[in-house]
């Protein structure tokens, strides 16, 4: 199955995050997908997997947290509230979300709920956060 037809195949998994938001939050098509992942995820290289590459990025912060207490002060310190956030999964199958930065950190346990993976793209800022079950966070700049 290509990437395209498996592309958000399971929206249930972030059903609980789209019904709280109503119409704050926009689920992204295949290509919108692609497209903000251009400007700021695909801008690093792969770690393994489902990791990112952070040397040669200017890396913020790190936390050994894995909860949404620790996703949500990393909301507040890196974005303003009305900030559009994009939250991209580790796996395709569920569809990137576009929302206020507010409403990532305020939904940030169910955010963190839809995979093990999940990354945090903060548009304005130029700001990724890196989540990864078990292991915590990384924020950082996007590279050029």
């Amino acid at each position: 199955m290509s990437a395209r037809a498996g592309y958000g195949t399971h929206p249930e998994v972030i059903a609980a995050i789209v019904e709280a938001a109503g119409d704050a939050v926009m689920v992204l098509s295949y290509d919108e997908d692609r497209s903000l992942a251009e400007s700021g995820l695909s801008r690093f290289g792969p770690a393994g997997s489902a990791r990112l590459d952070w040397s040669g990025a200017e890396v913020l912060h790190r936390s050994p947290a894995f909860d949404g207490e620790g996703l949500k002060a990393l909301m507040r310190e890196f974005a303003p509230p009305d900030e559009l956030a994009v939250v991209f999964w580790g796996n395709l199958a569920v569809p990137s979300l576009a929302l206020e930065a507010s409403l990532v950190a305020e939904h940030a346990d169910a955010v963190l709920e839809c995979g093990h993976q999940c990354w945090v793209h903060l548009v304005d800022s130029g700001v990724l956060i890196e989540f990864q079950d078990g292991e915590g966070f990384t924020a950082g700049r996007i590279p050029g």
